[in-house]
């Protein structure tokens, strides 16, 4: 065969053994590691202490609930009660022992990242109710005429 058809075969071949070596000398041996054998995704049996030490930011509505149980009940209930607690209220950590530290997101953006109008019938998120944002009193926060805990209750005005 002529040099044309072997020259980008040897490129290639070249190519997958640069990636192997690479392979070889800079992922940890313990990757993908485990007991059982071989597993995969992003896991390595020689940093699970690091993982153990890190600090969790954010908790879950169990937590929300050991004192918050009017608040956790009503939003369990209504259309938003996939929404975990920390999505509007930030992350728990450092709860209740700084209360001041979880502040309500009050932001018209935050309920505009599923409540404007997107016309896509075929995704789940045609099924939720959306506004035109530049007409649906427009500079407004939607917590002024919204209870975010039950939406379908007006707040009340005072």
């Amino acid at each position: 065969m002529n040099n044309h058809v072997f020259r980008p075969l040897y490129l290639a071949l070249a190519i997958v053994a640069l990636v192997f070596l690479a392979r070889y000398l800079l992922v940890p041996k313990d990757f993908g590691a485990h007991e059982r054998g071989y597993m995969y995704g992003w896991h390595r049996k020689g940093n699970e202490n690091e993982w153990k030490a890190v600090t969790v930011k954010y908790k879950t509505s169990a937590y929300c609930k050991e004192c918050h149980d009017d608040k956790v009940a009503g939003i369990s209930s209504s259309s938003h009660r996939f929404i975990a607690c920390e999505n509007c209220h930030g992350p728990a950590l450092g709860h209740p022992e700084d209360p001041m530290k979880l502040n309500v997101d009050t932001r018209r953006e935050l309920c505009l990242r599923c409540h404007a109008f997107l016309p896509y019938p075929s995704s789940g998120r045609s099924a939720i109710r959306g506004i035109d944002p530049e007409v649906h009193y427009p500079g407004k926060q939607c917590s002024m005429c919204h209870n975010p805990h039950n939406p379908r209750i007006p707040t009340s005005r005072s």
